[in-house]
């Protein structure tokens, strides 16, 4: 039965509760994408893509402009010119000190907003309006409707994500008033209920207070809202997961009581101040949905134990719009299986799961030349396909997902704008070749669009 397939989490009792979660927004459309490329240093689940990233073709000749070609600049999008205030030589009056947020990002950003969004009309008063803002004070208020559009072309601009046709759909939930560490903990914990969806699985951003000059926002210390700790073995294994060793380790020292469990979901842990103690909280049972794998064809593949949670929601990554910085913005969409079947249960610093496997189906592992890891890599994509399908839980296949990709790109092309796109992280890790996104170049990732979602700066 389905319902035998999904589990919520028992936890041990929290360590601080956080305050009652507010109600959760409106639904939005049950479409996203898996966030999982989006991450400079992690996958949707660990660290292994980007350190083992996959080169690009080099072997064919470069073709002509295809969809992906980048369009000539727009003028319309740079940076607003501010008209001189006072001086006979035409120069600008300067700040007391250096702004904390660039005007020329903070104009580019509202000129783009105003062009892409025509019902937000003439930017001229409202670039004045920011460029005074930022001579005051040093940085600048984004409107609820500039925050919520920054935020989806963040993810529109995301070059290692391949699910980014969906970008209109993303639920922006503007918690920009909250900054303390209970406060941000209750709020990931709906984060995760909204994003979950009973299964339905919701592309969501939560974005909390930004930094602001002399006062820096909080920070959440975790890689993902949900993941699994990993715990070092006596004999030089792992108990768990080994990308989440690190902060395991941290919350065991701030107190957490870890079960050194195979699958144990990490506490969040919420720093709000540089060199502050962080605090720890177990998430509720509510906010965990995971689906235990299962083989279509092998009975025997429960026996292994396996489950993997449903939200990838990536949490240590800085939203940048239009030059300000909200560190405190966990994002998801949803799994593609590959993420899971290809990379967390089988990279040999995760799980390590293919010799297991291998072995379960009989093949001859004496060879490379077997391909029995190739053979038991398919089926442990089968099982994770499968098991999310059967669970009634959301999740894309890499052959679906990439003619998806494509289908955006070519729509961005036709809106003159380009798609940057990092080849080695949109071209799926099983099969690549047989899937449309390897046999084709596309825009370069250094074209370093804004908004964008960038690797957070440590304190």
């Amino acid at each position: 039965m389905i319902f035998n397939r999904l589990r919520t989490r028992s936890t041990h009792s929290s360590r601080r509760p956080a305050s009652a979660p507010a109600a959760a927004p409106a639904s939005a459309p049950a479409a996203g994408c898996p966030y999982a490329h989006a991450h400079p240093a992690t996958d949707a689940t660990g660290p292994a893509r980007a350190t083992a990233a996959r080169p690009g073709p080099t072997a064919a000749p470069k073709p002509a402009p295809t969809a992906g070609s980048r369009p000539a600049p727009r003028p319309d999008l740079l940076p607003a010119v501010r008209q001189p205030t006072g001086h006979a030589t035409g120069r600008l009056t300067p700040h007391p000190a250096e702004p904390f947020t660039d005007p020329g990002e903070a104009a580019a950003f509202v000129r783009q907003f105003h062009h892409e969004q025509p019902a937000a009309g003439d930017p001229a008063e409202r670039l004045r309006a920011v460029l005074d803002e930022i001579d005051r004070t040093g940085t600048y208020e984004h409107t609820p409707a500039e925050l919520a559009y920054g935020a989806k072309l963040a993810w529109r601009n995301a070059a290692r994500c391949i699910g980014r046709l969906y970008w209109h759909s993303l639920v922006v939930r503007d918690l920009r008033h909250l900054g303390s560490a209970d406060d941000i903990a209750a709020e990931c914990f709906e984060h995760l209920r909204t994003a979950t969806n009973g299964g339905r699985i919701r592309p969501v951003v939560s974005v909390f207070a930004p930094d602001r000059p002399g006062r820096p926002a909080a920070r959440i210390l975790n890689q993902q809202l949900v993941r699994y700790a990993g715990h070092p073995a006596a004999d030089g294994g792992w108990t768990g997961d080994p990308a989440g060793a690190r902060l395991a380790a941290r919350a065991r020292d701030l107190g957490w009581k870890c079960g050194r469990e195979r699958f144990e979901v990490l506490p969040l842990l919420v720093q709000e101040r540089p060199g502050e103690r962080p605090e720890w909280y177990e998430l509720p049972d509510d906010t965990t949905l995971e689906v235990e794998l299962t083989h279509p064809d092998h009975d025997w593949f429960a026996e292994l134990g396996l489950r993997w949670y449903a939200v990838p929601a990536i949490s240590d990554m800085t939203l940048e719009i239009g030059g300000v910085r909200y560190p405190t913005a966990p994002f998801n969409g949803w799994y593609m299986g590959t993420e899971i079947g290809a990379r967390n249960l089988a990279d040999a610093d995760r799980y390590d799961m293919l010799a297991t496997v291998a072995g379960r189906l009989g093949l001859d592992t004496s060879s490379d030349r077997t391909l029995w890891r190739d053979r038991a890599l398919v089926e442990l994509n089968v099982a994770v396909l499968h098991s999310f399908q059967e669970a009634g839980v959301t999740m894309a296949d890499h052959h679906t997902e990439s003619a998806r990709f494509l289908k955006h790109v070519a729509q961005e092309q036709r809106l003159g704008r380009p798609t940057p796109a990092d080849w080695s992280w949109i071209v799926p890790p099983v099969s690549g070749g047989l899937t449309p996104v390897y046999h084709r170049y596309y825009d370069p990732v250094d074209l370093a669009l804004r908004p964008a979602f960038t690797a957070r700066e440590p304190w």
